[in-house]
């Protein structure tokens, strides 16, 4: 073997030892997603995290998939399938961690049998989770689509029977606890409920099951990186029994851990 060989096996080897050593980046929502990856990196040494909190203008699987962070975890599956398609990109599941049931909220009413005919009814404006507000609201009895499978995608033209005439408005998710000053309801993700101060076990007037949901957030990454054993080793950690008792303590059914 001669010598440039003999240098660029070695030189291989170094950036090889410093890509596996190096802080594993990983981009997530502030609430709950970034309190749960801080947790792990304060129990969990051996693991270099580097935790980068997403806003409203990052999109963390174009961040991916561009290689400017290592992981995301954020989302739920039938959300990255869109994102994929969108995107033209294919990710990797790694690990299945937790729920936040999406809840029906109010500062208008105190329960769905006071709402008033013709009510206002914010809900998300993207395909996913505009889906399980409309599910939801049939779990409720407040209206009828025409299909009762939650991993079956409808739309507001999906609904059968209103009688209530609920008035259907779609808001950036985001925005959603900011429309309870003005919707008689408004249908808010965990997340973004937690980051407005609502606690969804207390304060939801009725919340998704935790039991067949299809909407578990998960930890994503690239193919590439599927088998890398900083991935592997977060995955581990987030599906955790002690990871479990920590979204329980600290989250007391808001959120929801998938592996008890």
């Amino acid at each position: 073997m001669n010598k440039k060989v003999i240098a660029a096996l070695a030189m291989m080897s170094v950036f090889s030892t410093y890509a596996s050593a190096a802080a594993l980046r990983v981009a997530a929502d502030a609430v709950p997603h970034s309190e749960i990856l801080n947790h792990i990196k304060q129990t969990d040494k051996k693991l270099d995290l580097n935790v980068i909190e997403l806003n409203g203008n990052l999109n963390a699987n174009e961040l991916l998939a561009r290689g400017d962070v290592d992981a995301n975890y954020f989302q739920h599956v039938p959300y990255l399938r869109d994102q994929e398609k969108a995107l033209g990109e294919t990710f990797s599941v790694v690990a299945t961690v937790h729920i936040e049931p999406l809840g029906i909220y109010s500062h208008k009413v105190k329960s769905l049998k006071d709402l008033p005919d013709g009510a206002q009814v914010a809900v998300p404006n993207n395909v996913t989770n505009l889906s399980r507000a409309l599910y939801l609201l049939q779990a409720n009895g407040l209206l009828k689509l025409n299909s009762t499978r939650a991993n079956t995608l409808v739309t507001s033209a999906d609904i059968t029977d209103n009688p209530h005439h609920l008035k259907i408005i779609e808001v950036e998710a985001p925005q959603l606890p900011r429309a309870l000053d003005d919707a008689q309801l408004a249908i808010i993700n965990g997340n973004y409920a937690l980051q407005a101060g609502l606690v969804p076990s207390k304060d939801a007037l009725a919340l998704e099951q935790a039991k067949d949901n299809p909407y578990a957030n998960v930890l994503v990454t690239t193919p590439k990186l599927a088998k890398d054993p900083r991935i592997l080793e977060l995955a581990k950690d987030l599906e955790s029994k002690q990871t479990a008792e920590f979204i329980n303590q600290h989250y007391r059914g808001s959120v929801i851990p998938v592996h008890q």
